[in-house]
């Protein structure tokens, strides 16, 4: 990260920020793409199973992440301030936390686990492989949590191509996994849909170790030798972490966990039905993936302008973000009106879930057209730690609005399962509405 003085060099540097974020969260993410088709290509209940666990993770992960994705901004600030010599403590501090975390996580799946599926009304077969799908993942979340606050070290410094290099690395792998253990290759048993979740955990964790070595010998991570010492747990850093994190990681909670909860009332739906619903999520899934890196490239940019104290900068770069959002959300709709049968087709054989998926992805055009004007805001205003109206925003959005929405719609309405994608556009709707409202005040407040 550096300081700009006029519009051009702003695009770039955005530019230069933007690109590698991008293609590491879409490499991210298509691991949950692959997990998801290849379980499909292995059967509907094993497409069903990875979308029930994938529900009950994905809004525990993205959750814990944005705790931890509080070391961006907290990091793009000191190097703004040019207070370079807090990075080692604070970096290992994240990391601790993240370990701490990451346990409790897995204490609280040993309790919650089954009580939680039992309640589902699922075929015993759908329940069989979400529930070992999420063991076998469990086994990779304390590396997950590791690379992933090593990763906003990174990117807090603006050296985001190094995070992408580890993840291009690690993507093949993890397909190469999954082919094993789904369809049982070099002699080991054919694991379906529990299979995703044993590729991901080994992938997690060669993606940490690989991190942890960039980050010890690799310029420009290796000048702030971050473990040369080692520090005591401080919880005083610990708490102004959480401070930041919290209310990010909720607001990111309630945003993933309005699609778990639809998810898991749908339950009351046919196999094929939460199959079809999965397959239209997790590409529309893929999608978001370009507004949110959006969002995070303008937490670092804003961030570290406003630790510089250059408020107007700042302002600048929330403008280029909210005009990529627009040019974004129109892109996103074309590819899911064009793509939209060839994509149903990725998931499923099975001609009735192929259908019931192009129905889902015409309702996913209208939402990411919210999500992708929405997304920027939010990274812009954690870029200026304006966090816990955020949370308030999507908790109203979401749960308040959204879910109750889709509900009445799915029951009481002829849509049925598609009433509770319609409850989503309006919430998230509202929700753009009131972030964009947000940030013009936080704007004026700096100006």
């Amino acid at each position: 990260m550096y300081e700009t003085s006029t519009m051009k060099e702003k695009i770039r540097l955005f530019i230069i920020i933007l690109i590698p974020i991008l293609i590491t969260q879409l490499s991210l993410n298509l691991m949950t793409f692959f997990d998801t088709v290849m379980s499909g290509r292995a059967g509907a209940e094993d497409l069903a199973g990875v979308a029930i666990g994938s529900s009950l993770w994905v809004p525990i992960s993205t959750g814990i992440n944005g705790i931890v994705l509080a070391i961006t901004p907290i990091i793009a600030h000191i190097i703004g301030s040019k207070m370079n010599d807090e990075v080692p403590k604070i970096v290992q501090q994240g990391i601790y936390l993240a370990i701490i975390l990451s346990i409790l996580i897995i204490a609280a799946g040993g309790f919650a686990l089954d009580p939680v599926l039992s309640l589902m009304d699922l075929d015993e077969n759908v329940r069989t492989i979400a529930k070992y799908y999420l063991i076998s993942i469990s086994a990779g979340i304390i590396p997950l949590f590791i690379f992933n606050t090593i990763r906003c070290f990174m990117d807090g410094l603006g050296q985001t191509r190094a995070s992408m290099i580890i993840i291009l690395i690690s993507l093949p792998l993890n397909i190469f996994f999954n082919y094993i253990f789904i369809f049982g290759k070099l002699g080991l048993p054919a694991f379906g849909g529990i299979g995703a979740g044993i590729a991901t955990a080994i992938t997690y964790w060669l993606v940490s170790i690989i991190s942890l070595i960039v980050m010890i010998r690799v310029h420009p991570f290796s000048k702030f030798n971050v473990f040369t010492k080692v520090f005591k747990p401080d919880f005083k850093l610990w708490i102004n972490q959480l401070k930041i994190g919290m209310p990010i990681g909720a607001a990111i909670f309630f945003e993933t966990s309005i699609f778990s909860a639809v998810t898991l009332l749908m339950s009351v739906y046919s196999t094929y039905t939460i199959a079809a619903h999965q397959a239209a999520l997790n590409f529309a899934g893929l999608l978001y993936m370009i507004p949110l890196s959006v969002g995070m490239a303008l937490t670092i940019t804003i961030g570290f302008e406003v630790g510089a104290k250059h408020y107007k900068d700042a302002r600048t770069y929330g403008y280029i973000g909210m005009s990529s959002g627009i040019f974004i959300a129109i892109f996103a709709a074309l590819i899911l009106y064009v793509f939209n049968e060839p994509v149903a087709a990725l998931y499923n054989s099975e001609p009735e879930v192929i259908e019931l998926t192009r129905k889902f992805i015409y309702f996913a055009i209208f939402y990411q057209l919210a999500d992708a004007f929405g997304a920027p805001i939010q990274g812009a205003l954690r870029g200026y730690k304006d966090v816990n109206m955020t949370l308030i925003i999507a908790f109203i959005s979401y749960w308040i609005i959204g879910l109750p929405t889709g509900w009445i719609l799915a029951n009481y309405t002829s849509l049925e399962p598609f009433g509770y994608w319609v409850g989503i556009i309006i919430g998230l709707s509202f929700g753009a509405a009131a972030l964009l409202w947000r940030l013009i005040h936080i704007q004026k407040k700096y100006s």
